[in-house]
């Protein structure tokens, strides 16, 4: 079922996507590799996702239910095809085996080891499909000494250099809120992805495929900016600094007179305007506050003066002020501020669609977004199994043969199939 009333900026629907054609098959499941899958999916790749017959994917049941199926699903697994396999037993593995062999990506977020514990593993499907890319993504990586423990997104952000960071000076580090770690680790693998694939077609048709190796920990690592640098040579550990920017003024958050604002005025030409909208001539003009290295060393009394300006004033007078002033300032958004900003819609980040369970809901837009070849919201989040007979049909297996695998339990063909 397509979604309902897309937004013009996910594209018309004749638009052909940029990654139609390209076939994936997703054996992951929760947030890493599947939001991997979700990406493709996005821009026109075929993902089926196997799931295990009678649960599915625990994400399904993940965070706040509507008619016993958890909202977040609707998001993470639209433009996908569910087909539910048992891939604990012979018969499910050789399933997979044959969906492989058709397949361009495979995504997988096990523990190491556990593919090929179900004769699964890259070497062997790479034996009926040379030209397979296969995106592992793991807690820390396919080898190493901590290969074989086991991680999720948040013990990665700690082991990544983010968990120190977040929070209050002298407190206990805070969770960034949402899983932050697993996300920045499907991104890397889509890049990575894309790449290996892109090697394969410069390879001619004789190119063989790759694994995509992703560590959980490697992916937030690789987003923390200067911090192996400055210890590297300063022996400087950075600190969390709650709100602040520590060494680049003034950049914070104030409390207005009715909430909060978070200002960037750390560039040269914008710090002077913003000294002159808050009436600080004085800091504006003092020669040493000219650059950033100044400013970073008189931070606390740049956020005193700015915070004194703000406190007195509510919050709408204060963002009217700063944008007129060409100052980079917003307010700290809720959901429910996300919902109702002009901006949000008119970029085509909200869209409402229909679940196939019958109720509106509104889900993100697609992002990146080309100007060619954007893409968009196809199909909606499958019910469990329910393309398991199809797509085995494509694969060209008999319809007594589905029959029998549902009656030995192991596929589920979904609702309402035999």
């Amino acid at each position: 079922m397509p979604a309902s009333n897309p937004s013009p900026s996910t594209g018309a629907s004749s638009t052909a996507l940029p990654l139609a054609g390209l076939r994936v098959l997703e054996l992951g499941q929760l947030i890493a590799g599947p939001f991997a899958g979700k990406m493709l999916a996005d821009f026109g790749a075929e993902v089926v996702k196997v799931e295990p017959p009678g649960s599915g994917d625990p994400l399904r049941k993940w965070r706040m239910l509507k008619d016993g199926t958890s909202v977040w699903w609707q998001v993470q697994s639209r433009n996908k095809r569910s087909v539910a396999i048992d891939l604990r037993c012979a018969e499910g593995q050789a399933l997979c085996r044959q969906l492989a062999a058709e397949a361009d990506v495979v995504i997988e977020n096990f523990k190491p080891g556990t593919l090929e514990g179900w004769g699964l593993g890259y070497e062997r499907l790479a034996q009926d499909n040379p030209g397979l890319v296969m995106l592992r993504i793991s807690g820390y990586g396919q080898d190493g000494p901590y290969a074989d423990r086991p991680g999720f997104g948040v013990i990665a952000e700690a082991m990544g250099g983010l968990r120190h960071l977040s929070g209050e000076p002298g407190r206990l580090p805070v969770r960034v809120g949402v899983s932050i770690g697993d996300t920045l680790a499907a991104l890397h693998g889509v890049i990575g992805v894309l790449l290996a694939l892109y090697h394969r077609k410069a390879s001619g048709e004789a190119g063989r495929g790759q694994v995509v190796d992703v560590a959980l920990y490697e992916a937030v690592f690789n987003c923390m900016e200067s911090l192996l640098p400055e210890y590297s040579a300063f022996g400087a550990v950075r600190e969390p600094a709650g709100s602040a920017l520590p060494g680049i003024a003034p950049s914070n958050a104030y409390r207005c007179a009715d909430g909060a604002v978070l200002i960037g005025g750390n560039g040269d030409s914008i710090y002077r305007r913003l000294m002159d909208l808050i009436g600080r001539p004085d800091l504006r003009d003092a020669p040493d506050l000219a650059s950033n290295d100044g400013r970073a060393r008189r931070a606390a009394e740049l956020d005193a003066a700015i915070g004194a300006w703000t406190a007195t004033r509510p919050l709408v007078e204060v963002l009217d002020g700063l944008t007129r002033a060409r100052v980079p300032a917003g307010r700290i958004y809720t959901a429910r501020d996300i919902a109702e900003d002009p901006h949000y819609r008119a970029r085509g980040m909200i869209q409402r669609i229909t679940t196939a369970e019958g109720y509106a809901l509104d889900v993100p837009g697609v992002v990146p977004k080309l100007s060619a070849t954007p893409g968009r919201l196809q199909t909606l989040a499958p019910a469990l199994g329910s393309h398991t007979a199809q797509v085995l049909r494509e694969l060209g297996i008999s319809e007594s043969a589905i029959a029998e695998l549902v009656a030995r339990q192991v596929i589920d063909a979904g609702p309402g199939q035999p």
